[in-house]
């Protein structure tokens, strides 16, 4: 690195989408001559990617933002951007209530980043350019991916559903699903650099094909991921149980490379609390189709997002969602306490409840779901598990002597740190123990298969990608997907 390589750091919020974004912007930065920071270093830009669906966005971005205005002074030419969500809804009140801030952007124009941040510097101002709907598709930017074994490939961006508790739909507008053979070409060139397991990311992933009319185009693209040599795992989030077909749940089961695993987010298990938050299914709906998914996969892991307190919520209405999370048998759950959220159909609700209320409901639903997703990871015990090992998955495994990996499931294993074993490679094991977020395997490692994802990892290699150059989708039919043997 020379003595005048300018460095960056990308500092993260939020979603998946956030995450996937943020390897847009690191790979748009290394392309324009940035160098990513030593992690002991102040970086000489240091960028936001900031999400406005979390509790107390706006206080944490600012506080931050704050901690940095003496680093700055004191630091000549360092530059601070902000992107993402909250810039797209706060826009120039960002500059105004932190002047210090060099660069905002929004969710449509990651790509303008660079030019924002020269721009800013020879005018000595702030630049501010956020656009009200999408020019470039995402992946047509390069990408600087954290990991050499797994990658995420966006197959939309937006959502055209309008749930009263989210501003995304207003954030990142109206849903753009990309060709398939785009999503097929950034798999393709991902797992030619040694990546082994993609996920498939939308705001509602199993609406793709809204844009060029074919309702059966997910399960389509399930299948022809799984024609893609060396491609071992293939995951997907998050689907909307109100567009959930049968033909989805034929794919998953049929393609053998698509993990047999489903996070699908229920809310409320209350059908008036749904229709409040128009959710557009009821619980028996989103019942039914889990136990298709476990008619077709039995030892399925399912996944889910649950809300309490949603404005209007009884009692009778949170006994209904622990009613639903008794039958669905979750393996694992995020949860989240309703706050509201400017901006949102929700935040102007009667019937707001009160803190203390949720957080009694909230406390009981974790006490509900730990049980029964413990009871569910000590069926596990004593079965034979493949684990795609990883890093920095098992935050005391350098203590215990462990690695750490997921399962084809989706469950997190520790298992017996082994001389040889890598991040990136396959290892099968036993399980000996479960607790409720994770497994054990304290016996001896079965087999042992090196990938070139560990090559990389042990090479100090990113997986670095270039644009899939094929832009926004068009107008007209798509050229339709190869032909995929199905395999029962």
């Amino acid at each position: 690195m020379s003595a005048e390589t300018r460095t960056y750091e990308v500092r993260t919020y939020g979603c998946q989408m956030n995450v996937h974004d943020s390897e847009r912007i690191a790979g748009l930065l290394e392309d324009a001559g940035y160098a990513p920071v030593n992690p002991d270093e102040t970086a000489d830009i240091v960028v936001f990617n900031t999400c406005a669906v979390r509790e107390n966005a706006d206080n944490k971005l600012y506080g931050n933002l704050g901690h940095l205005a003496p680093v700055k002074k004191n630091r000549p030419g360092m530059q601070i951007a902000v992107g993402g969500c909250l810039a797209q809804k706060d826009q120039g009140d960002i500059v105004k209530k932190a002047p210090w801030v060099d660069v905002v952007f929004g969710t449509h124009n990651i790509g303008s980043l660079p030019a924002l941040l020269e721009r800013s510097r020879h005018n000595k101002s702030a630049e501010v350019e956020l656009l009200e709907s999408l020019e470039v598709f995402p992946s047509t930017l390069p990408t600087k991916r954290d990991s050499t074994y797994a990658g995420w490939v966006s197959i939309s961006v937006g959502c055209n559903n309008t749930c009263t508790f989210c501003i995304v739909p207003a954030l990142r507008g109206k849903e753009k699903d990309r060709r398939p053979g785009e999503v097929l070409a950034e798999v393709e060139a991902l797992v030619a650099e040694g990546v082994l397991e993609v996920t498939l990311l939308g705001q509602n992933v199993n609406s793709y094909g809204v844009e060029f009319g074919d309702r059966f185009a997910f399960g389509k693209l399930l299948r022809a991921c799984g024609s893609i040599e060396g491609l071992e795992r293939v995951r997907f989030t998050s689907p909307h149980p109100k567009d959930f077909t049968d033909d989805v749940i034929a794919a998953m089961a049929e393609t053998p490379n698509v993990c047999p695993q489903l996070h699908m987010p229920l809310q409320s298990g209350s059908d008036a609390v749904l229709k409040a938050m128009k959710r557009s299914y009821r619980s028996d709906k989103y019942l039914g189709i889990i136990e298709k998914v476990r008619a077709a996969m039995p030892h399925a892991a399912i996944t889910t997002d649950i809300i309490v307190g949603f404005p209007g919520e009884t009692e009778e209405d949170f006994q209904e969602t622990l009613r639903v999370v008794r039958e669905a048998r979750f393996s694992a759950a995020f949860t989240f306490q309703y706050s509201i959220r400017p901006g949102t159909p929700a935040a102007t609700m009667p019937d707001q409840v009160p803190k203390a209320v949720v957080q009694d409901r909230y406390n009981r639903l974790i006490a509900e779901l730990e049980q029964i997703m413990w009871d569910e990871n000590k069926s596990q015990v004593g079965q034979t598990v493949e684990v795609l090992v990883a890093v920095g998955e098992g935050r005391k495994d350098s203590e215990t002597g462990r690695m750490s990996g997921r399962a084809r499931d989706g469950r997190l294993v520790h298992f017996t740190a082994r001389e040889g074993v890598r991040p990136g490679d396959i290892i099968e094991t036993v399980v000996t123990y479960a607790a409720p977020h994770h497994l054990n395997a304290d016996g001896e490692i079965l087999s042992h298969r090196k990938t070139r994802a560990g090559d990389a990892w042990e090479a100090g290699k990113a997986v670095k990608t270039k644009g899939t150059m094929l832009g926004l989708p068009s107008v007209g039919v798509p050229a339709p997907l190869p032909q995929v043997n199905a395999c029962g």
